[in-house]
């Protein structure tokens, strides 16, 4: 994540000012430390919930917040799949905006940080119930938000998304929802299983494309951890877990790419990356893959497959897996 100089992060001279008042009234109206996130809700806190975030810490939300800011795309995703509508989003991997997948649901929602951070200023500006902090760890930056409103960290080391999920749901008072979403999507996925037939236990690969060239996806993401979830092989190194969020890989090395089926895209339907997509597909070392000749290559949206994933990405993949490979 960004450190505080970034220039997402760096406030302006009203906006620090602000902050510092937040932070005073913080200290001052509530009893609990700053590792609470309460901010100044303390009035309300007998309508206040505690919930234990992704990083451990006990925070004190509102039992049905109003105005929710989501600052990833897991969290966007969470929170539209549970009816709630955020008054903030940071736009997603790649994206100026929502991810792809997202953007019909998301469309009115303003920007108010990226990938790099959240902008303090626009947070500020929408002054809201609670924070959904995704995986953000920069404790100087999540002491700013901590400031304006209880700032919950969604995302653990894992990723999971069923786990951030039932944060979620108990942070926005929707933990029923919760539940019954992961008890449907676990029927789907049963379904999509059974409906597989001889492809069933057959070796997926998923890989994304951008301007640096050809990515694939390994252990510790939203994808692999769908995947296993229809109990799919995986072939070489994405049986192994990543030094970060994808691999980059040579021409030379996009036979580690192949697999019985082949799942592959980009960020976006549209601009530089997916022109240049088009490119690699007319390379030797694409048409040579097993799955390319066999015909069993499926384009993906990679915004949903390759990126930070949700529930309703999830759901998604299943449909896309379904098409893709079923009886």
């Amino acid at each position: 994540m960004s450190s505080n100089h970034s220039p997402r992060t760096r406030l302006t001279a009203v906006a620090a000012l602000t902050l510092a008042s937040a932070l005073a009234l913080s200290a001052c109206g509530s009893d609990s430390s700053d590792d609470t996130g309460s901010g100044d809700k303390g009035k309300n806190s007998a309508k206040d919930v505690t919930v234990t975030d992704a990083s451990g810490a006990e925070v004190k939300v509102p039992a049905n917040p109003k105005k929710v800011i989501a600052l990833s795309e897991m969290d966007l995703d969470s929170a539209l799949a549970l009816k709630v509508k955020p008054v903030g989003l940071s736009a997603g991997r790649g994206q100026k905006g929502a991810p792809e997948y997202l953007a019909d649901q998301a469309k009115d929602i303003p920007v108010v940080g990226a990938v790099t951070g959240p902008d303090i200023e626009k947070v500020l500006q929408a002054k809201p119930d609670v924070i959904l902090a995704g995986q953000l760890a920069d404790q100087q930056v999540l002491k700013q938000l901590k400031a304006i409103a209880p700032t919950v960290v969604t995302i653990d080391r894992t990723k999971d998304w069923k786990k951030s999920l039932e944060i979620t749901g108990k942070v926005l008072g929707k933990s029923n929802e919760a539940d019954a979403f992961l008890k449907d999507y676990d029927t789907k996925a049963a379904a999509v299983k059974k409906n597989l037939g001889d492809n069933a236990g057959a070796s997926v690969s998923v890989a994304r494309y951008s301007a640096k060239g050809t990515a694939v996806m390994q252990q510790g993401v939203f994808i692999s951890d769908v995947l296993k979830d229809l109990g799919f092989k995986r072939p070489g190194i994405q049986n192994k877990k990543g030094e970060g969020h994808s691999t980059p890989l040579s021409d030379e090395d996009l036979k580690q790419i192949d697999a019985d089926w082949l799942f592959i895209g980009t960020l976006g339907s549209k601009g530089p990356d997916a022109d240049l997509f088009e490119e690699l597909k007319g390379k030797a070392a694409y048409k040579q893959l097993d799955a390319v000749k066999k015909n069993h290559t499926t384009e993906i949206d990679g915004s949903k497959w390759t990126s930070l994933g949700g529930p309703q990405a999830a759901v998604s993949v299943l449909e896309d897996v379904e098409k893709a490979m079923g009886k």
